[in-house]
């Protein structure tokens, strides 16, 4: 099965069982985290290359799979992701070099998916 297909279905079936336990600081962490990247003072593109690079300094390999999906859906250039990783790699150091091994396969499925005419709207 498809890696990003696997991941959007686990994630969608998590969140379920998450929401579920309707628990009140739960639900408005996540509310929060989805706020946070709506458009405001900085794009919402702008705002996926800072939860990338973050997510890539704290090593979080969900994070950096959906960050990479949400910088390539928000139209961000392979350029303007290179930079984003150089950022993460600065501020991390050499131990976040896998981490940008992994992304680099990731955008490089992505960018496979878009050469197929495939959408990638329904990824998350």
């Amino acid at each position: 099965m498809d890696e990003l297909i696997e991941f959007r279905d686990y994630r969608k079936k998590m969140n379920e069982k998450i929401f579920a336990m309707q628990n009140k600081n739960i639900n408005r962490i996540f509310a929060i985290d989805t706020g946070s990247y709506r458009e405001g003072a900085l794009s919402a593109k702008i705002k996926e290359l800072i939860g990338l690079a973050t997510s890539l300094v704290l090593r979080c390999e969900d994070c950096i799979k959906y960050h990479m999906i949400k910088v390539v859906q928000e139209k961000c250039t392979d350029d303007e992701i290179a930079e984003t990783l150089a950022i993460g790699l600065v501020v991390g150091g050499s131990i976040t070099i896998p981490e940008i091994r992994r992304a680099v396969d990731i955008l490089e499925q992505l960018r496979k998916k878009e050469s197929k005419g495939e959408s990638l709207e329904d990824l998350l």
